[in-house]
């Protein structure tokens, strides 16, 4: 599959010195954010209503009612949250030859020799698979989450529906924790990756090492300096 562009309005090179690169406005860090804050959230609080062991944590929102009551409207916080940053990325995360060559490839990647893989766009095979996971099982939980959120939707399903929702959304909800601390940790794993979502610019040798293709999209098609 190919794409035409990663180029995203904000993408821009400055020539510095340090030469940096424009990766994220400041709504896309603000919604990131959200997203990520709304995630955290969503976990603490589902995993207080999981087990009676973890019902200390009801604590941190005021008790068990007050969880019960907090955790969907959370939920539906981080579906638009994310959606928002979905139909913002979606075109740049599609899947091309070269994340092949990044999947076969994984133990340089592993092993800092990212110069031996083919080079990547805006976002590389790995960042693209948690992205269209995150997109899956979000759905997944808002769809279950609506199920089995009987304060206004008792009595649109039957109670055998609602126990394989409860279920499929304990799965899902596992499953995007999972996700969330692979994403976090590659976060820090690669070094200049935080800056990003924080300053929302990265620096011109994290850029060539990581995503050179990106990088190079973006000096031929003259994004450099713009406000100059």
């Amino acid at each position: 599959m190919t794409k035409a562009s990663d180029l995203e309005p904000e993408d821009a090179i400055h020539r510095g010195p340090p030469v940096t690169v424009d990766r994220y406005g400041p709504g896309k860090r603000v919604n990131h954010w959200i997203t990520a804050s709304s995630l955290i959230l969503l976990a603490l609080s589902g995993l207080a209503m999981f087990h009676p062991s973890l019902f200390f944590l009801t604590g941190l929102f005021g008790g068990g009612q007050n969880t019960r009551m907090l955790h969907p409207w959370i939920g539906v916080v981080l579906f638009f949250s994310f959606y928002i940053f979905f139909f913002q990325l979606w075109k740049a995360n599609l899947f091309t030859r070269a994340d092949m060559g990044w999947f076969t490839g994984i133990r340089d990647v592993i092993g800092g020799h990212e110069d031996r893989l083919p080079e990547m766009g805006k976002y590389n095979a790995g960042q693209k698979v948690i992205f269209w996971a995150m997109a899956l099982l979000i759905v997944a939980l808002i769809i279950t989450g609506v199920i089995i959120w009987d304060q206004y939707f008792y009595s649109y399903t039957s109670i055998e529906t609602k126990r394989f929702a409860v279920l499929a959304h304990a799965v899902a909800a596992v499953l995007i924790i999972c996700v969330f601390i692979v994403h976090v940790y590659a976060a820090f794993w690669t070094r200049g990756t935080f800056r990003a979502m924080t300053k929302g610019s990265v620096t011109g040798g994290w850029a060539w090492r990581h995503h050179r293709k990106w990088l190079k999209e973006l000096a031929g098609r003259g994004r450099i300096d713009p406000a100059e």
